[in-house]
């Protein structure tokens, strides 16, 4: 559908690529790259990011949700796909039919499928390893739920689980080795993965493991500054309107801001129902590089920014400029950059530059 504001996320699917790229020629220990392309890689969406992950070198995709397995599968035929989240049985088919791998996330969810046909499933044991969100946390429940898991014949292709703090290295080295014990039970399992971003460049490759899950690194944050990672993520926007107030007018609802002196105040066509949400008000966007703060209270569709004569009408605004803007803005919104780039909504559209 035609867009007619001028307003969209810029994606560059080359910096995607070229991410994904150094990061496993400088990690290159490992037999199995997992790219996570939930929620739409990360608010970055469409085929083209996944397609320049898999360019890059990724050998297996990651999932939260089936049918953000099933709307990959229909455009990219043979790689793997993992879904981390809890799959019913109904649905067990349609992962045989589309080769969509499956978690068990315990000993009752392996029940319940092996109820079904399920000849020709694939799936990985999430164990869990101290975050208590998902997976298998008992050994008994593990050797129980294996067992039965190959007594229906069901491959049980990977074993993983997820390290919830990688800046707290006595948690991290507690669930590696609590991981390590558990894995010990099993045996000929042949896809073995625990580092996701952080933690696969804050601790060294564990000689039991073979894959890693690159998320939020692919798309340029990480505390590993040494591999130059390149921003692949831009929010744009336009002036289009500018009010020249006098002292003591306010600008927007309950005129949260009140001028002391002559100001100009512009006006930008994107709100908190894109993902813009007003507690942005006070933190900067750019306009000729130079950055200019958001005032007032942000509406649904548009919002303020205090600018000077050199912003005119047509300008444009950039409200997510580049890693380090992002970061800044999580920090000034006490988040995490997966948040402000997740938020941005559906109705702004992404256009990409390779």
């Amino acid at each position: 559908m035609k867009q007619y504001r001028e307003t969209y996320v810029k994606i560059n699917t080359s910096h995607i690529q070229n991410n994904v790229s150094k990061i496993i020629k400088k990690y290159n220990q490992y037999q199995y790259y997992f790219g996570v392309v939930k929620a739409d890689c990360y608010g970055h969406d469409g085929i083209l990011p996944v397609k320049a992950i898999i360019d890059g070198g990724c050998n297996y995709l990651v999932v939260a949700l089936l049918e953000e397995g099933l709307k990959i599968r229909k455009q990219v035929k043979n790689i793997p796909i993992l879904c981390l989240g809890v799959i019913s049985e109904q649905e067990i088919d349609i992962c045989i039919q589309n080769n969509i791998t499956v978690t068990i996330t315990s000993f009752e969810m392996a029940l319940k499928i092996v109820k079904t046909n399920c000849s020709g499933l694939k799936v990985h044991l999430k164990l869990n390893t101290g975050m208590n969100r998902l997976g298998i946390k008992k050994e008994e429940e593990l050797i129980k739920t294996v067992g039965l898991l190959k007594e229906h014949h069901i491959f049980i292709e990977g074993i993983y689980t997820h390290i919830y703090h990688a800046e707290d290295k006595e948690k991290t080295e507690k669930q590696f080795i609590k991981f390590e014990e558990m894995i010990q039970l099993v045996k000929d399992i042949p896809i073995i993965h625990v580092c996701a971003s952080e933690a696969l460049v804050n601790y060294p490759k564990r000689n039991f493991v073979n894959g890693c899950r690159l998320g939020i690194m692919m798309y340029g944050f990480t505390s590993d500054k040494s591999l130059e990672l390149e921003s692949t993520f831009s929010l744009h926007s336009k002036v289009i309107q500018i009010n020249e107030l006098e002292e003591n007018e306010t600008v927007g609802y309950n005129g949260a801001f009140k001028t002391n002196k002559q100001e100009k105040i512009a006006v930008i066509p994107i709100g908190y129902a894109d993902g813009i949400i007003r507690k942005n008000t006070g933190r900067c966007v750019y306009i000729h590089n130079l950055p200019y703060k958001i005032v007032g209270n942000i509406c649904m569709d548009m919002l303020f920014v205090k600018v000077d004569d050199y912003v005119k009408i047509g300008d444009e605004v950039i409200l997510l400029k580049d890693i380090k803007h992002i970061e800044e803005v999580a920090k000034y919104l006490d988040t995490i950059p997966y948040e402000i780039i997740c938020s941005v909504g559906k109705r702004v559209p992404r256009i990409y530059e390779c």
